[in-house]
């Protein structure tokens, strides 16, 4: 038997006049620019209804479109209940609030069927009336994402309205995000790192910074500390983004030549004993999806970011929680 399930995105001023193709890779990039043109091809997709068969059309702002992915039963399209640990910050009947942890991958995509956040909360609520009726039964309640390498703070919405409101909340700017990272080098003071963002020209895996292509990505840090790493210098930084753009801190750090520490795909793993990218996802705060409060939530460092930053700072320079 066939399944299918359809994406919808509309076109923001940022990519107003990029061809088609280009658009749906920058704003799904799960999925390869080749992919998306044989979609096309293939009639998959819509511009405001109606079927368009050409990668190259460029796309207006506000145009809605709309992707059809067909999938077998095979190719495992709607996530099964998997039981796996979930670190639960706080829940209510609306919301709840993990700590995700390193490894994990929030939702299922391209090479990653099962063993991921969703998977996990399938078996959580599978006995209970709630985390029902989403229309994406891929990434059911996912108000954002975290890179599968980076640990910390996820919200889940419970129902489809908390959803929508919680994902107004990101389109909006409503939410307050803290990283905390480890980067190489000696990193100093305060600062911001303002750019654009987009799908890197040859790797597709990659993002990179660019001068006026792709969406405008914008992180303040301050620098907790300075260490040695057998040599290396290295710095802890606190980051408040103002936006959520893919990789967003380890692409504009990687591009002022401070990459996250044990980062592999932008530079950061070099010299470097950590298995895994130094970045964690500290604080979140935003309005609850029913009532507005404010509500804010720290996810507790992992043991490996904890034992990296005893190793390498100097004592009672920054108290790790």
């Amino acid at each position: 038997m066939n399944l299918s399930e359809t994406f919808k995105f509309v076109v923001d001023e940022s990519f107003g006049g990029t061809r088609l193709d280009s658009f749906l890779a920058s704003t799904e990039p799960r999925i390869s620019r080749t992919s998306f043109k044989k979609l096309i091809k293939n009639g998959n997709v819509s511009l405001d209804g109606v079927l368009c068969s050409d990668p190259g059309r460029k796309v207006a702002v506000a145009t809605r479109v709309a992707v059809e992915f067909s999938f077998s039963d095979s190719g495992n399209a709607v996530p099964s209940p998997e039981k796996l640990p979930l670190e639960i910050i706080f829940e209510d009947e609306y919301l709840l609030v993990l700590n995700k942890k390193a490894g994990m991958v929030v939702h299922p995509g391209d090479g990653t069927p099962s063993g991921t956040v969703v998977n996990a909360l399938l078996w959580y609520f599978k006995d209970s009336d709630s985390f029902r009726g989403f229309d994406d039964s891929i990434r059911p309640g996912i108000a954002h994402r975290l890179d599968k390498d980076t640990s910390g703070c996820l919200v889940v919405a419970k129902t489809p309205d908390a959803l929508n409101a919680l994902q107004n909340s990101f389109k909006k700017r409503l939410v307050d995000k803290t990283y905390l990272a480890v980067v190489l080098g000696t990193m100093t003071g305060k600062g911001e790192l303002t750019n654009y963002i987009a799908r890197h020209p040859v790797n597709r895996k990659k993002m990179a910074v660019s001068d006026d292509a792709g969406k405008k990505a914008v992180s303040r840090y301050e620098t907790l500390a300075v260490g040695d790493a057998g040599g290396v210098p290295v710095s802890l930084l606190k980051f408040d983004i103002e936006t959520g753009r893919t990789h967003q801190i380890r692409v504009q750090t990687s591009a002022v030549g401070h990459p996250v520490a044990g980062d592999a795909l932008y530079g950061g793993a070099r010299k470097i004993d950590a298995e895994r990218q130094m970045l964690h996802a500290w604080h979140i705060t935003f309005p609850h999806p029913e009532t507005s409060e404010k509500m804010t939530f720290e996810a507790s460092l992992p043991q490996d970011i904890r034992s990296f930053i005893d190793k390498r700072f100097p004592l009672g320079v920054f108290q790790a929680t």
